[in-house]
């Protein structure tokens, strides 16, 4: 049975709970919450976009903050390799005067923009119908991938077998592509990677061979998904028609030549200085080191060693006419024989045991 503080105590709960914010009001007259209920606090779709690092402009994933941010961090920014901007830029100028010569039209490219993301989220944003040229670095021993969008395979189909200028290219959706289609691509993909080797020869010479030719991302997969890649986007127009191009590059397939293309001109020299080299090569000829001339070398035990006293003679084997050994320390230079000159043991060279 409650005494009379219990009362006292449950009226003044009850008293609380009537008095505090009813579930109704936690909602501003319908479906949307308030901000804030006691001291716990409700964020916005606004927030939360911020938090997560969406833009609604663009409707997509912002990467300078918020948890995009943090997972984009591992990737290497273009910018960071500088000399890989002037040879996409050494392409351009290569693929104008190369896609003249192949399609006997006047072409222009321009390079749209440059990028490093993950492999894995580019070959989800491949826009399909679209072919995926798989080619090989051999110098370098790793892959890079070509894609060519179904609007410039048409337009180069249709410039190669003759069509008429200022008419779109007609594209045919759900089919595949023809063996004709896939040959003319082929030529073309040819004569990028040409262009590409030749881009490179200023800063490592390297093939770029053709390996095959996809249709499916699924099967032009040369990295893992998370591995990071940079991206470089052209544009190619031909009169009325074109397409877009894009190269991507695997920072794996980079990494023999990374300390060039991290250079901010053409034969920069990473912390060397020719002066201190010069002085540190002249000093080393005036350096002193010292020679020992070893007549015999013999084993004993410690118990024999501990036996000495002064007067104890130890026994060698060594002759007039014995080779003995000269040493830097422990490391052996040159054999040779003792001797006598003006009044002074001598060693005459025979061999050279260090060589240079």
């Amino acid at each position: 049975m409650a005494t009379p503080s219990d009362d006292d105590q449950l009226a003044a709960q009850w008293d609380a709970i009537s008095n505090a914010q009813p579930a109704d009001d936690m909602f501003d007259g319908g479906s949307n919450p308030v901000k804030e209920f006691g001291t716990a606090r409700v964020l916005n779709q606004d927030e939360i976009d911020s938090l997560l690092g969406f833009d609604d402009a663009r409707m997509g994933v912002s990467d300078g903050s918020g948890i995009a941010a943090i997972i984009n961090s591992a990737l290497v920014s273009y910018e960071r390799l500088p000399m890989l901007e002037v040879v996409f830029d050494r392409l351009v100028r290569l693929m104008s005067t190369s896609l003249r010569n192949f399609t006997s039209d006047n072409v222009e490219v321009t390079m749209d923009s440059m990028s490093s993301l993950r492999f894995g989220d580019y070959l989800n944003s491949i826009p399909l119908p679209a072919m995926l040229a798989v080619f090989k670095a051999e110098e370098w021993d790793n892959y890079g991938l070509l894609m060519i969008d179904s609007q410039l395979i048409y337009s180069i189909v249709d410039v190669l077998l003759g069509g008429r200028r200022g008419t779109a290219a007609m594209r045919i959706e759900g089919r595949p592509y023809t063996t004709i289609e896939r040959n003319l691509v082929e030529r073309l993909v040819q004569v990028v990677l040409g262009d590409l080797s030749a881009a490179f020869d200023p800063i490592s010479p390297v093939t770029f061979r053709f390996d095959r030719l996809e249709t499916n991302p699924r099967f032009a997969a040369i990295a893992r998904p998370a591995n990071a890649a940079m991206l470089a986007r052209l544009r190619i127009d031909m009169d009325d028609r074109g397409g877009r191009l894009e190269l991507l590059l695997p920072n794996a397939t980079l990494e023999p030549v990374r300390e060039i293309l991290l250079q901010m001109f053409m034969g920069e020299k990473f912390g060397r200085d020719s002066i201190w080299e010069n002085h540190l090569a002249t000093e080393l000829w005036h350096t002193e080191v010292g020679l020992d001339a070893v007549l015999e070398e013999m084993s004993l035990s410690l118990r024999d060693v501990i036996k000495w006293k002064v007067g104890t003679q130890l026994m060698l084997n060594a002759k007039p006419d014995s080779t003995i050994s000269l040493r830097s320390g422990n490391v052996p230079l040159w054999t040779g024989r003792m001797g006598q000159r003006g009044g002074n043991i001598s060693v005459k060279l025979d061999q050279r045991l260090h060589k240079e």
